[in-house]
């Protein structure tokens, strides 16, 4: 058994930016960059095409949503004011660490987050209780390409745990999202519905079915 974890809202809780277009801009800014007086309604706008389920990284956007109005961000300061607007206090949710570890206990382990921000995933993690020594295989969606409930996204972090799919357990909060490793062949376990502190239990429950 394989078992991987969303990250945001399963083994953390983090503030996000209440308004991330006007957080970003303040970044932009920051960095010389010109900031269009309609920024909030270029950054909501479309700008970057990507195939269903593909993942359109935070700082591409960006850099699109400012060419739209004639704006070139440069060298990576795009990416510099992303990474800057999203720098979160982290609370580790109870039973986190204790269902990581009893999970490592049974087969390889891995993160899987839907998280279009570089570098946030391993940001909040040394933040958190856990650690990225704690798994097998970290995979964010900006890294991989695909978001869950994309099949692909569960198939990036099974192939990085050296498993097929159909033996993968995923851990999350979100039946939307998470709970697409089922399409996949996967089994998911929903936190509102399998706590973390049940988890061990759930896990062996798991093993022993046939």
């Amino acid at each position: 058994m394989a078992v991987s974890f969303d990250l945001f809202g399963t083994l953390v809780s983090v503030d996000r930016p209440d308004d991330v277009a006007a957080a970003v801009g303040r970044e932009l800014r920051e960095r010389g960059v010109r900031v269009p007086d309609d920024w909030d309604r270029a950054y909501r706008e479309r700008h970057v095409d990507a195939p269903p389920g593909g993942e359109v990284p935070l700082p591409a956007h960006v850099s699109a949503a400012l060419a739209s109005r004639g704006v070139r961000a440069a060298g990576n300061a795009a990416r510099l004011a992303v990474v800057a607007a999203f720098d979160p206090a982290v609370e580790t949710r109870p039973g986190a660490t204790e269902a990581v570890a009893a999970a490592r206990d049974r087969g390889p382990v891995g993160l899987l987050s839907n998280c279009s921000v570089p570098e946030l995933v391993g940001r909040t993690l040394a933040r958190s209780a856990l650690s990225r020594a704690d798994f097998d295989a970290v995979v964010a969606s900006v890294g991989c390409g695909w978001r869950k409930p994309d099949r692909r996204a569960f198939e990036a972090v099974a192939r990085r745990l050296g498993v097929p799919v159909t033996d993968l357990v995923h851990v999350g909060d979100d039946e939307r999202t998470d709970g697409g490793v089922e399409a996949a062949g996967g089994t998911a376990v929903l936190v509102d519905e399998v706590a973390l502190s049940e988890l061990p239990a759930h896990l062996d429950a798991l093993e022993g079915s046939p």
